[in-house]
């Protein structure tokens, strides 16, 4: 089962986060933007959430299998989905973009979603995006060390950047771009690759 209790529950604390750390959420965003293709015509966010990432991207449909997020994501102007990375109710072949932040914690699979997430990609030019934070990285430690304080986080499996290029050449995607954040001494800088930011953002065809 996905792990949607403490997003059901505690919706509002969510969203509001991105209100109360606006630093490091313009950081992220800026990191996925960086690798975000242009001029998407059909793209769609799993794991969507309230829509905080889908809605400056310009994504028109997000998947959640929380109705209460996805309530706020629609209020947003996102076409709400209710769903899970696992199993999307798309035909092949359909969408430019997908885009995964933060959500392959929360997954059951996350072999099974990359692969679903291939199968609903144009075959030709669609793309993935997947930002997560970092296992091996000094605040992926931190929320390891404290998962269990956290609601959101105590379920959570967490991965390294190596795990999911691993994960994501299983699935068949290839041509890979990877970009880093929230390192020590260049908080806001963004490099290219993998190993010094908490903050990792890849894309791949």
């Amino acid at each position: 089962m996905p792990r949607i209790e403490p997003f059901e529950r505690f919706f509002e604390r969510y969203d509001t986060w991105f209100d109360n750390n606006k630093t490091v959420y313009q950081i992220e965003l800026s990191a996925i933007q960086s690798l975000f293709p242009s001029d998407v015509a059909y793209s769609l966010e799993v794991g969507v959430g309230t829509g905080r990432f889908a809605v400056p991207l310009n994504i028109r449909f997000g998947i959640d299998p929380s109705v209460n997020m996805l309530k706020i994501a629609g209020l947003r102007g996102i076409f709400p989905i209710l769903g899970v990375a696992e199993y999307l109710p798309f035909k092949e072949n359909q969408f430019d973009v997908v885009l995964m932040v933060t959500s392959i914690c929360f997954v059951d699979d996350i072999l099974k979603s990359f692969k679903e997430a291939k199968r609903v990609l144009k075959n030709t030019k669609g793309s993935i995006v997947v930002a997560f934070v970092d296992r091996e990285s000094p605040l992926g430690k931190t929320y390891l060390l404290k998962k269990y304080e956290n609601p959101f986080y105590r379920d959570a499996i967490f991965y390294s950047a190596t795990e999911v290029l691993q994960y994501l050449k299983e699935a068949g995607f290839q041509e890979f771009c990877i970009k880093q954040t929230l390192m020590e001494g260049n908080y806001e800088g963004i490099k290219e690759g993998y190993g010094e930011g908490s903050f990792i953002v890849i894309r791949a065809n």
